[in-house]
């Protein structure tokens, strides 16, 4: 069977560490690839919705909120256009999820459910010197796992 999967680098919004409220970890547009693994919603219908459902790493079900936010397609006041996967901060608290740890989705062809789990950043001895310290910036885009 095919499995594909599809994996994030968790920024500090996604795991809640900056304190600000947010809408979910986003899915970017531009992803078509992405947009076609997850559920399919219909943009004609104001902010459409389906619901995710998962397993974790320890095989405790997990149900997350597939939603394109499109109020800005459907009047004039609204403001927002993008997708999001919401209802993920339990699971991110229950598993200890850090910004830099990599959250990862997969799913066999022809499955209904999904496989999901948090991949611990490795954590790198800190540096003797200044000179010696190395920068590293943090990717938060999604890849696809070949």
């Amino acid at each position: 069977m095919t499995v594909i999967t599809f994996r994030k680098t968790l920024s500090a919004n996604d795991v809640g560490a900056t304190g600000g409220h947010q809408g979910g970890v986003l899915i970017p547009k531009t992803n078509l690839e992405l947009l076609a693994f997850l559920p399919e919603l219909e943009p004609t219908i104001k902010n459409p919705d389906a619901w995710i459902d998962c397993i974790d790493e320890i095989s405790k079900p997990r149900r997350f909120r597939f939603v394109y936010y499109n109020n800005s397609l459907h009047g004039e006041n609204g403001t927002r256009n993008e997708y999001r996967i919401t209802y993920m901060t339990r699971y991110f608290r229950e598993c200890g999820a850090r910004t830099g740890d990599t959250f990862e989705i997969s799913r066999g062809k022809g499955q209904v459910r999904y496989s999901i789990r948090v991949v611990k950043q490795q954590v790198v001895p800190p540096a003797k010197s200044e000179e010696d310290r190395v920068r590293i910036k943090i990717s938060s885009t999604w890849q696809r796992v070949h």
